[in-house]
């Protein structure tokens, strides 16, 4: 089993030494919401997209978040507790589907590029307005996973 870090990676959270360029990002995340919003993609795909992203990442914090959003926006804990198999069971709509496999592709981008048969199926159920602001939502979830997981945000127990 390998030994645990003792150390912390850095002196403090990044967004607390950089608080400017942490509002930026926070508030590019809210642009995005609002731009969801106005062009329809419901806020449960997009926390689809954040939480099967967080999975991928591996950031607990995130992961922690986006699964209590999720639910404020009426996702439940079954098909949450799917997402990492999202392909393997009939649970999520067409849309999700394939609104996550580019949220997916995306993350994992350094192994494979989203592919042109990937953007077609897309143009199936959303236009591409719609379409870039999945994309736009998947690049702010990874950013805020790295963000969270080199400060090491804690995951704190859930207030009963």
């Amino acid at each position: 089993m390998p030994e645990q870090e003792t150390t912390p990676r850095l002196a403090g959270y990044l967004d607390k030494q950089q608080p400017e360029l942490y509002a930026t990002l926070t508030h590019y995340s809210q642009q995005l919401v609002d731009e969801a919003d106005r062009i329809g993609i419901p806020r449960r795909t997009l926390e689809l997209i954040n939480y099967l992203c967080s999975q991928i990442n591996g950031c607990a914090f995130c992961l922690d978040l986006h699964h209590r959003r999720a639910l404020k926006y009426g996702e439940t804990e079954q098909r949450l507790s799917l997402v990492a198999v999202y392909r393997e069971v009939p649970l999520f709509e067409p849309s999700e589907v394939v609104a996550m496999k580019m949220a997916e592709q995306i993350t994992r981008m350094s192994s494979s590029r989203p592919s042109a048969e990937l953007f077609a199926e897309a143009r199936g159920h959303y236009s591409e307005e719609q379409i870039s602001v999945i994309c736009m939502a998947a690049i702010g979830i990874n950013a805020f996973n790295r963000l969270s997981i080199l400060s090491e945000h804690p995951v704190r127990a859930a207030k009963k």
